[in-house]
């Protein structure tokens, strides 16, 4: 859980660095030789990223993935501002393919080469505000397995999935296991996705295995109930998640009061689970439920519109750190339903997500936007875009995104579409969970 609460504030005297302290960063690589003369790169379309960026990064061809300026240390300007005169492009003799498209695209190459202090590699952290500083990550226990990172993406006929789980720079740091977990799977008769999020409380020692546990069970509970064509029973499935943590202190048995205080000590974790579905006009609906400050928000016109979740604010102007985690389970267990814009987004995120998002109108906000505006075609790029690098904000961090299918334009395979909509007709989405009333 992230050790900062408060009222969002914007860094002042930015520094465009993002080394930091005393440690030194690694000799970049060299410079790739000039190449010969070419035409003129065709204009980009897509809207650039916010202003505060990290030194030197920009777009690449393909709009989705940021890759070292030729300008090293000059920031992308937006609206594609110049300072310098008009950029001149170069090309190689051999055309390179683009994979998410598969045209041919000429191999660009800087104008002149750029300095060592200035070049950073395209995989280089985004930078938003001021950097946090830079270090060598920590392993974390060996046992159980768990990596730094996960990523994935896929798509089924009627949306686009993209999620990310990054270890924050607090448990890298510090050699701890990324505590965040999430669990997405498809439930083919009727072609909902199910999902989890869930964020162990860092209080608790084994949090990531309570995490990691919330996740399997909830998901499983809701594709069984999915398999019974009923209603889905929510309180069930935050209870059966629950039920988990304190048998994993029990190893079965029927716990005492002293096991079930064990397990909120030694297991406690958020948890936001429930289903994207196609309603029978073909828009997205969702479904959801929490327990704990994860959150949930649609993503809309490039304003961010709260669902759930998030901290509760004091009279003070101070957010609270207290948490209502599992295998506690809160008073009242009511879904939330929404409709998923044709133009817009689905974000499901724990707070090391939401709190430097805010209320969406900062820096961070901006970053986001920019970049979920429509699915990425490279299921890395929202890890890329996730891990992003901002002073005070090192909690771990994991997010999902669904989109409607047809936004993501250009892509071939199943469900196709190249921006006309979902389906040919009005009735072209799956069967749902019974009806679209029946998900309850």
């Amino acid at each position: 859980m992230s050790r900062f609460f408060g009222r969002r504030r914007e860094d002042e005297g930015q520094s465009s660095d993002s080394a930091g302290g005393a440690d030194s960063a690694p000799p970049p690589p060299q410079p790739p030789p000039p190449l010969s003369a070419g035409p003129p790169a065709p204009e980009r379309h897509r809207p650039g990223p916010p202003a505060e960026y990290g030194p030197g990064q920009e777009l690449s061809p393909s709009g989705d993935v940021p890759h070292a300026s030729p300008q090293g240390q000059a920031s992308y300007q937006h609206h594609h501002q110049q300072s310098a005169g008009p950029r001149q492009h170069q090309q190689s003799a051999l055309p390179r393919q683009r994979p998410d498209r598969g045209d041919l695209v000429p191999v660009q190459a800087p104008r002149e080469a750029p300095s060592a202090q200035g070049y950073l590699p395209p995989w280089a952290r985004w930078v938003v505000g001021r950097p946090t500083t830079r270090f060598e990550p920590k392993p974390p226990p060996a046992d159980p397995y768990r990596p730094d990172s996960l990523f994935d993406g896929w798509s089924t006929p009627w949306m686009t999935v993209r999620l990310a789980s990054v270890r924050g720079d607090s448990h890298r740091s510090g050699g701890q296991p990324r505590q965040d977990d999430i669990v997405v799977a498809v439930h083919e008769p009727t072609g909902c996705v199910v999902f989890a999020v869930a964020d162990g409380v860092s209080a608790a020692p084994q949090s990531h295995v309570g995490a990691a546990l919330a996740c399997r069970t909830a998901v499983s509970d809701i594709m069984r109930q999915l398999d019974g064509d009923q209603a889905i029973d929510w309180r069930r499935t935050v209870s059966a998640a629950a039920y988990q943590l304190v048998m994993r202190v029990t190893r079965g048995a029927e716990p005492t009061r002293e096991q079930r205080q064990e397990a909120q000590g030694l297991l406690a974790t958020t948890l936001v689970a429930g289903i994207v579905y196609a309603a029978d006009d073909g828009r997205l609906k969702a479904r959801l439920v929490h327990a704990g400050d994860s959150g949930a928000w649609i993503l809309h016109g490039g304003f961010f519109h709260p669902l759930l979740g998030g901290k509760e604010e004091g009279a003070d102007g101070i957010f609270s750190s207290k948490v209502q985690a599992l295998p506690s389970l809160p008073p009242v267990i009511e879904p939330v339903g929404c409709t998923v814009p044709a133009d817009g987004v689905l974000l499901i995120g724990t707070d090391g997500f939401g709190d430097p998002l805010g209320d969406g109108t900062g820096k961070v906000g901006e970053h986001i936007a920019w970049g979920l505006g429509r699915p990425p075609h490279e299921p890395l790029a929202i890890a890329h875009l996730l891990d992003f690098s901002r002073e005070t904000f090192d909690d771990d961090r994991t997010l999902l995104a669904v989109w409607p299918r047809h936004r993501l334009g250009g892509a071939s395979g199943q469900g196709g579409g190249t921006g006309s909509g979902l389906g040919s007709g009005p009735h072209s989405g799956p069967a749902g969970p019974g009806t679209g009333e029946a998900v309850r």
